[in-house]
């Protein structure tokens, strides 16, 4: 099963049975059987004879009604700014205490850190702690009120440092990490916001080596992208 989720790549909208069974090295009866459960559990979503990553894998609900849309609207604005900066950019939605990467537009000779599905925890990441910073403090405490896995030696794990960052956050409208979920990896995120909904939609992140990558100096771009795909999402959040 997990073979199936790995082949979809950073941009790809959608897949058919013989493509999925080509890269997952599968045959195409059992990779057309997996689907169908796939399907039937909103793993996967079906239009026509193309197949999509559904819904449940995201559960981003909300305005943006399926995650493909989300997609669509965001990786023109992913890819000007993977072009502005160089560097990888991330898309990730907020799921309980984690972050789930939607998308992902690789930078020139850039190694990926994460994949399309990846899950990292929300309090040690930069999309994490940047949509964190903007949801109903219910949200906020359900994550922050439990003991926080340390993934680094940089990695927060007080509630109430985070809380100041939190603040910071909402007045910078930027989020950084360095290296506090994994080393030698430095990233800046901003929240995509929507009126009217009260959990940021996602979050968009530039990350790179922290050798190289300095977060105050692609901040800007970022949170520029990150407006950019806030206004797009609230009049016309159909994409």
């Amino acid at each position: 099963m997990s073979a199936v989720f790995d082949a979809f790549g950073e941009e790809d909208e959608g897949l058919g049975v013989s493509e999925l069974a080509r890269r997952a090295n599968l045959p195409k009866s059992t990779v057309s059987r997996i689907a169908a459960d796939l399907v039937e559990q909103r793993f996967l979503d079906r239009e026509g004879d193309r197949l999509y990553l559904g819904v449940r894998l995201f559960e981003l609900g909300q305005t943006v009604q399926q995650p493909r849309l989300l997609r669509r609207v965001a990786l023109p604005v992913m890819a000007e700014l993977r072009d502005v900066t160089g560097q990888t950019v991330h898309l990730a939605v907020l799921d309980g205490g984690d972050v789930v990467f939607v998308a992902v537009v690789r930078g020139p000779a850039s190694r990926p850190l994460v994949r399309i599905g990846s899950r990292l925890p929300a309090h040690a990441t930069a999309v994490g702690k940047a949509m964190l910073a903007f949801a109903p403090q219910s949200v906020v405490t359900a994550v922050t009120g439990r003991e926080l896995t340390r993934r680094t030696s940089k990695t927060i794990t007080e509630a109430s440092v985070l809380h100041r960052e939190f603040a910071d956050i909402r007045r910078l409208g930027v989020a950084t990490e360095d290296e506090e979920c994994t080393p030698g990896r430095a990233c800046a995120a901003s929240p995509i916001l929507s009126s009217g909904v009260l959990t940021p939609l996602a979050a968009i992140s530039v990350a790179g080596p922290a050798e190289s990558l300095v977060p105050d100096r692609v901040a800007p771009a970022v949170r520029a992208a990150a407006m950019a795909l806030s206004r797009r999402l609230s009049t016309d959040p159909a994409g």
